[in-house]
């Protein structure tokens, strides 16, 4: 009897450690996926991480779902995110304000960008614009300047959030105008842009992913974009250089990044799947739709755009004398 109960006991044990082993050796993923949004819904970075996430669930045969968790000009947000266990079950979509401007700006970021995340592609490229209530009467770049400095203090400027990318590049704006503007920040740019449309704030700088539809609209009016040349969704809108700020070109970014520590193997499965969901065509078309420019990218390639962006906003945060707390 007790011989018997001995193999039963044996025989139960090897069964529990077969089937423990069978459920870690599952592929990657075997369960959703979650990306974490550290912004409100609306958003540059809240529409990318959308899209893609869907075309991402087509491909890994698994839900991606979008979480947005706000708050803090998005540490909020990027702390749960990074971390959370590094099994690549959660992921953040990362742009300049969680991986270069904000970590420049505040001095307890929960992490370091070029040491504390894991890259895995750099996905949407997209430029700013600056935005106004056609209320204003801008007609132009040139004569908002104007108009804005005879009423230093008096123009109102939205931002995502204390310490986002928009907020830092109407910063910069200001000091290379001579310009200062009352600064209105939100919990995300969703809010922001809202206000502006309904006229209660007056500017914003602004993707062009989450206002391109108001400005064809008319209900906002876009007076420049920070791209290098015109951007293809906006041909008629003028680049900052064209209206005399040479050095104004800048470049959103939107990336996956995972909590550091993830094992490569995962991180080279989210990546393949990333640039494979940027093929889809309902992303092609939104981008198109959007203004966005695809690019999909190593992660070695994103980690070193991360490195660059972040030296460039902490020298504008030390020349400027910039922090938030």
């Amino acid at each position: 009897m007790r011989s018997r109960l001995r193999l039963l006991v044996s025989g139960l044990a090897v069964s529990i450690s077969l089937g423990t082993s069978l459920a870690h050796a599952q592929p990657f993923p075997a369960k959703p996926i979650r990306i974490i949004v550290p912004f409100a819904p609306g958003g540059n970075v809240d529409v990318t991480a959308r899209v893609v996430s869907a075309a991402m669930s087509k491909v890994l045969n698994q839900s991606v779902v979008v979480e947005n968790r706000t708050g803090a000009g998005g540490k909020i947000g990027a702390e749960i995110a990074m971390k959370s266990p590094a099994d690549g079950y959660t992921l953040m979509m990362g742009s300049n304000s969680s991986l270069s401007v904000a970590p420049s700006l505040y001095r307890d970021w929960p992490y370091d960008p070029a040491t504390g995340v894991a890259p895995v592609s750099f996905l949407a490229a997209v430029p700013f614009v600056l935005i106004t209530h056609p209320g204003m009467g801008a007609r132009d770049l040139g004569t908002f300047i104007e108009q804005a400095r005879r009423k230093a203090g008096a123009v109102s400027m939205a931002s995502a959030g204390n310490g986002t990318s928009n907020h830092l590049v109407g910063e910069l704006f200001q000091a290379l105008t001579g310009t200062q503007f009352l600064h209105v920040p939100y919990k995300g740019a969703g809010p922001a842009l809202q206000d502006v449309v309904a006229g209660r704030v007056d500017v914003l700088f602004d993707q062009v992913t989450s206002s391109s539809a108001f400005i064809e609209q008319g209900r906002v009016k876009a007076l420049a974009v920070s791209s290098a040349d015109r951007w293809k969704s906006l041909p008629a809108v003028p680049t900052f250089r064209e209206a005399g700020l040479t050095d104004f070109v800048i470049t959103n970014f939107t990336g996956l990044v995972a909590p550091v520590g993830t094992p490569a193997e995962v991180i080279n499965t989210l990546q393949r799947a990333a640039v494979q969901a940027l093929q889809d065509e309902s992303v092609k078309k939104n981008f198109a739709t959007m203004g966005v420019e695809a690019v999909g990218s190593t992660p070695e390639a994103f980690a070193q755009l991360i490195r660059e962006d972040l030296g460039r906003w902490g020298r504008v945060v030390r020349e400027k004398g910039i922090r938030l707390e």
